[in-house]
């Protein structure tokens, strides 16, 4: 995106047609440009090229592959930016392919189709033409003929594979070796440890050269190479995080690579990251709010870059002494801090063991309480939460925080804000309202502001999908509540209207996936201080009247671990954080929650566990296959609105095609649990 998101507003400003073609190119050549001089710069032997995007990576290889569904109408020849984008974002005649996330990060892939309809053929000449833009920028280690190296990222080794799933990589590497011979060929795996099938096959490839593996989260698979390695190759050790902030623990990653040096041999150690930089905020040095202490504790991709070279230096016998013993300082100063430690909330999380805070009344019981207070019609419609923000309404919200205007002319303005969308919600015959969350520059920022032991950044974005960005708080220390965050808002809007006033909060299981988080202490402890802080909240809305609160956890199942095995302890406490958020409140306060692009139907009934009054749910995107489940014969008792709406795409659907989606949801669930709703907030649509 660039360190200022220079391509965010490069996209956006040729969607929109306000920029050309060669516009939206420069802004990429340039970025590409300065990533790749940078990595020269401080010294990185291996530069790989191909890694810029326009939308997603994925997309791209679906492109250069030709595997584009019939229904963009590409006749053959070189993809355009025209069918790309389509395939992306959808238009007016077709909608986009499905998106759903990577792993178990925030970031959102296109889905390829293939089938019978889907022929494959050579489409798209990005990855070449990068390469010899690569060239034309000096990068010294590419040879003047060609690449001498080639990588191939298969993250998938790190999933629970069958040996007929395995036996395709052999097959597929086996197929392939006289097409790569002459060439270096990398395979990267990332995100979780390799089991020890997988490990075996993976050094088992024949015509492979190196192997990169992540060393952070896979710290089993540091065990699997000190017993055995395969003799001639390289090792890619993974050992500087690319999915957190952190600043590397050198001394501890420099005796882990001299472990592995001798084992795998001098020559053939490389020093890399742990995956991708795709995940983490481009570079710190934008960054001149941060507290200093808490600066010191941390590094973004550009300071990654370097604690690469550092260690690899170090590891040659050049180690830069000031910079080892800068960096001990810092990792000593994160330990010993006072900001760090609140005794009053480590015991309050703490003494949350042993129960399940479950609501004492089952579901079934509390709708009823709940249609009697709140007099809801059959199929009662909402939406999610958030709506547009104007150009107009984020200058008033920025002046505020620069404090060029008074506390009295930002309140309102706010509630003038809130006032148009009550009245427009009311004229649509909205049954459920919000109240548009003017206040908010984002779900999970807005609330770590209030919270303690949150930090912020300005420019520490991150690529969720397409042009679209996140800033993610950085949690470094013991969370608590200071004082409410969302009930003057709240009340405020319900003041303005008769009609029930959703109370709007993020749960503590999507707050804390979408922060980074510090890793000095088990998540689940993290998470469950953030659930005390957003119980505290919850039990304020009652008390001023707020009688249906949306808990969103649209981040829940992306939290979920690689690895089946690991899956039951993640649901217990994730689940149980929510259930810890609502647990006081009474059965006429109707809890709501919401999830976004994920694959539900295999936590289900994690889902159900929840205990949720009313759950909404993408499904739009995804072509009804959330509805499947309940085909199968699973109950649910609760409120569910599966979304009908898909607000990402330019594509408006016909009233025909909405109405066939909540008949498609009436087939199986019966019309006094269904709610209908757009798939997810209106914010980043058009006004």
């Amino acid at each position: 995106m660039g360190p200022k998101r220079e391509l965010k507003f490069a996209l956006e400003s040729f969607w929109d047609k306000k920029s050309s073609v060669d516009d939206l190119k420069k802004v990429a050549a340039d970025l590409r440009s300065s990533i790749w001089k940078q990595m020269s710069a401080v010294g990185i032997k291996y530069i790989p090229s191909n890694t810029f995007s326009y939308y997603d990576q994925m997309l791209d290889t679906t492109s250069m592959l030709g595997a584009v569904p019939p229904r963009y109408g590409w006749n053959g020849g070189e993809i355009g930016f025209d069918t790309y984008f389509s395939m992306a974002r959808g238009n007016a005649s077709v909608p986009a392919m499905e998106m759903t996330k990577w792993f178990d990060t925030n970031y959102h892939f296109i889905v390829p189709e293939l089938g019978s309809d889907v022929k494959f053929s050579y489409a798209s000449h990005k990855a070449v033409d990068e390469f010899k833009e690569a060239k034309a920028v000096f990068v010294s280690e590419l040879k003047a003929a060609g690449a001498s190296w080639i990588q191939f990222d298969e993250p998938t080794l790190v999933l629970d594979l069958d040996s007929q799933q395995l036996e395709s990589f052999t097959t597929a590497y086996s197929d392939l070796e006289s097409t790569l011979a002459g060439l270096n060929v990398l395979i990267e795996t990332y995100f979780a440890d390799l089991t020890h099938e997988a490990y075996k096959t993976l050094t088992g490839l024949k015509g492979v050269t190196a192997y990169g593996l992540d060393l952070v989260r896979g710290t089993q698979t540091t065990e699997l190479v000190k017993k055995d390695f395969p003799k001639g190759k390289y090792l890619f050790a993974g050992v500087v995080d690319g999915r957190n902030i952190w600043a590397n623990d050198l001394a501890s990653s420099l005796s882990t690579l001299q472990a592995l040096e001798a084992v795998v041999g001098k020559d053939n150690l490389v020093v890399s990251t742990s995956c991708s930089l795709l995940h983490t905020a481009v570079d710190l040095v934008n960054e001149t709010k941060l507290d200093d202490e808490i600066k010191s504790w941390l590094a973004f991709a550009a300071q990654k870059v370097v604690e690469v070279n550092a260690l690899a230096k170090a590891l040659a016998g050049q180690k830069d002494e000031a910079f080892f013993s800068s960096n001990a300082a810092a990792q000593a100063s994160r330990k010993s801090s006072p900001r760090v430690t609140n005794e009053a909330v480590q015991k309050a999380a703490a003494a949350l063991k042993g129960s399940d805070h479950r609501r004492a009344t089952n579901v079934t019981a509390r709708l009823d309480a709940q249609q009697k207070k709140l007099n809801l019609p059959i199929l009662p419609t909402t939406t999610i939460g958030s709506f547009p923000q104007t150009v107009e309404l984020r200058r008033v919200r920025r002046e505020y925080k620069a404090s060029k205007i008074s506390e009295d002319d930002y309140v309102k303005a706010m509630k003038e804000e809130i006032k148009k969308v009550v009245g427009l919600q009311e004229e649509l015959d909205i049954d459920v309202l919000v109240h548009g969350e003017p206040e908010r520059n984002d779900m999970v920022e807005y609330f770590g502001e209030q919270l303690s032991g949150f930090a912020f950044t300005v420019n520490g974005w991150v690529q969720s999908y397409g042009s679209r960005c996140v800033k993610p708080p950085i949690i470094y220390g013991d969370v608590s509540r200071p004082k409410p965050m969302t009930v003057f808002w709240s009340s405020a809007a319900q003041s303005m209207t008769k009609r029930p006033m959703k109370g709007m909060l993020t749960g503590p299981v999507t707050i804390l996936n979408w922060s980074f988080v510090r890793n000095d202490q088990p998540r689940f402890e993290t998470c469950y201080q953030i659930a005390l802080a957003i119980k505290d909240e919850v039990e304020d809305l009652e008390k001023a009247s707020i009688n249906v609160i949306q808990i969103d956890e649209a981040a829940l199942r992306e939290g979920l671990p690689l690895r089946k095995s690991e899956h039951a302890f993640y649901l217990k406490w994730a689940v149980h954080s929510f259930r810890i958020t609502n647990c006081g409140v009474k059965d006429t306060t109707q809890i709501h929650t919401h999830m976004c692009y994920s694959n539900f139907n295999d936590i289900i009934h994690s889902i159900i566990d929840m205990d949720a009054d009313v759950i909404t749910i993408e499904n739009s995107r995804s072509d009804e296959k959330l509805l499947s489940v309940f085909h199968e014969g699973v109950k649910y008792g609760a409120g569910i609105g599966p979304g009908v709406y898909d607000i990402h795409s330019p594509r408006i659907p016909s009233t025909e095609e909405i109405a066939d989606r909540i008949n498609k949801m009436l087939a199986v669930l019966e019309s006094n649990i269904l709610w209908v709703n757009p798939i997810v907030v209106l914010k980043n649509s058009q006004v």
